[in-house]
């Protein structure tokens, strides 16, 4: 069992920034692409950005030039810092496992794991 740890959720206001950290805790295989989506009450899930091994990275409309997807490979973890952050940022965020980085964009997403999500509240 694939098992994706994220942290680093938490309250701020609007305009501040977070910082996610995921760590793969197991083996996965390296042609799943790690990444985030996010999930409001009510509303479906929402793929947020990925990244592949080579770096290439690919990011929902909503979230370019305030997210930057990043990972370490040798710790097996995968970050996502959110800067300008508005209150629409706000859900649940989960670590996940994609088949390609493109995924992201995809309606209904389709994601292979995911982790157990982090909280992230911004308020105005």
């Amino acid at each position: 069992q694939v098992q994706l740890v994220e942290s680093g959720g938490g309250s701020v206001q609007t305009g501040g920034s977070l910082r996610l950290s995921c760590v793969v805790s197991t083996y996965i295989d390296s042609s799943y692409k790690l990444g985030w989506y996010r999930q409001a009450p009510g509303q479906e899930r929402e793929g947020v950005a990925a990244i592949d091994s080579d770096g290439r990275s690919a990011y929902a409309d909503s979230v370019k030039g305030r997210f930057t997807v990043s990972q370490d490979n040798a710790k097996n973890s995968v970050y996502l810092q959110m800067n300008s952050l508005k209150p629409e940022d706000t859900a649940m965020y989960y670590c996940a496992a994609y088949y390609n980085v493109f995924a992201v964009q995809y309606r209904p997403l389709v994601i292979a794991y995911r982790g157990q999500g982090t909280q992230v509240t911004v308020s105005s």
